[in-house]
């Protein structure tokens, strides 16, 4: 259940919506998730850090992009229908417009030799993003030591010994409801 809001949450307006997911999908190069955060966390203040890790982590488990599904949800939360739709067209409007033109320049332009490193190092950009959002929502969090520990096994499913995402929270997910369960206070495990 997610926390209530702090008075320090602001609520947007449906063109804050737009324009602000508009935002997330212009800057997302190699991810959005780095940015999501930033801007719908620390800028805006629509959401508490809880909050949004809440949300992220339901639209991890749902098909279709993470970021993308979390638009859908925090869109509906401020303004139901409409909200999901503007959030959802404001993060896919600027990539798709890119994305159009990038597709054009890599059929015209990809064979070249030069276009490797640039593309190389995108990646080593992107990767170094997602880690970097893992470990800033890590710090401000601060999960108990077994979430972290299922955190660190999901990792290492996923790295190690490459199994599925289904799989994987098919199996964590139960473990991780348990131990938060588990740490509940007894009146509130025995309401629950």
């Amino acid at each position: 259940m997610a926390e209530a809001a702090p008075s320090s949450t602001v609520t947007p307006t449906r063109a804050d919506l737009f324009f602000g997911y508009a935002k997330i999908g212009l800057l997302g190069f190699g991810g959005v998730g780095a940015w999501a955060r930033r801007v719908i966390v620390e800028e805006r203040r629509w959401l508490t850090e809880r909050d949004y890790a809440e949300v992220l982590g339901i639209g991890q488990v749902l098909p279709g992009p993470n970021v993308g599904n979390a638009a859908v949800m925090i869109g509906r939360r401020f303004h139901g229908l409409a909200g999901a739709l503007l959030a959802t067209s404001g993060i896919y409007i600027g990539p798709f417009c890119v994305l159009m033109l990038l597709a054009w320049a890599y059929q015209t332009y990809g064979q070249m030799p030069a276009v490797a490193p640039f593309m190389q190092g995108i990646a080593a950009a992107a990767a170094g993003m997602v880690i970097g959002m893992a470990a800033k929502m890590t710090s401000k969090l601060r999960p108990p030591p077994e979430m972290i520990a299922v955190g660190l096994a999901a990792c290492g499913a996923a790295f190690w010994w490459r199994l599925p995402l289904p799989l994987i929270v098919a199996i964590l997910a139960p473990v991780s409801i348990v131990l938060a369960h588990r740490r509940l206070p007894p009146a509130v495990r025995r309401a629950a």
